[in-house]
This record gives structure tokens, sequence and C-alpha cells, in this order.
């Protein structure tokens, strides 16, 4: 029973865990979305302010081409996460199947041993039953 326990409790960390990992993982996206976003708004900001919008010209802002080159990054970065996400989100459901069939395990055997209880301490001539062999 002890053993039992153990696993449970086992899976159930595992499974917290791989819930932790999922919310790291949208936190990070939402993080790199924000700030992709932001470096969206300070390119145009440059972009308005040198009154250059074209990222081949000799001339455009050297700032505004690094902010870019940041802000694909980010987006880059964002889109594996969100592939490791998916992965992610997998794994804890895996975790939580585990927990499930561990639980049900246990209360298949405590049901199992109540029953076996109950039959050890029936007497057949309380209930009506006639015993094997009469």
């Amino acid at each position: 029973m002890k053993s039992r326990d153990t696993l449970i409790r086992l899976k159930r960390f595992q499974a917290e865990e791989r819930r932790r990992r999922v919310a790291q993982i949208e936190a990070m996206i939402a993080e790199f979305t924000r700030i992709a976003g932001e470096l969206d708004r300070e390119i145009a900001s440059e972009e308005q302010r040198s009154g250059n919008a074209n990222p081949t010209h000799f001339a455009y802002s050297t700032y505004a081409r690094a902010a870019r080159a940041r802000r694909d990054n980010l987006t880059h970065s964002a889109d594996e996460l969100r592939g490791q996400l998916e992965e992610a989100k997998a794994l804890h459901a895996e975790a939580l199947d585990e927990v499930s069939k561990a639980q049900n395990l246990e209360g298949r055997e405590k049901g199992e041993r109540v029953i076996e209880v109950v039959r050890e301490r029936l007497d057949p001539n309380l209930i009506g039953l006639r015993p094997v062999g009469a």
C-alpha cells in the first residue's frame, strides 16, 4: 500500500512539473510576442522619424535595422516555442493519464480488499446461502 501511495505521489509530482513547463513556455511566448510588438512600434516610429521605410536602402536607420533583426529573432523563437508547447501539452496530458491510472488501480485494489474481507467475515448461513456440498 505504501508503494502505491508513493507511486501516486510520484505521478502527481511529474504531472505538476509538466504543467509548470507548459505554463513557463506559454509565458515565454507571451513575453516574446509582447516585446516583438513593442519593437514593431519602435521600428515604425524610427522609420517615420528618419523618413526612410526601405530596409534595403543604404541610408536606412541602423537602429531600425537592428530592431528588425531582433524582432525577427524573437518571432522565430516564439514559433519554435509553439512547437515545444504542443509537445509539452502532450506530455502533460500523458502524465495526467498516468496519475488517473494509478489512482484507479489503487481504488480497484481497495475495493478488492474490502470484498475479500467481507467474504472472509460472511457466514453463508446468516445470509441464506447454502454451504457448498450441502
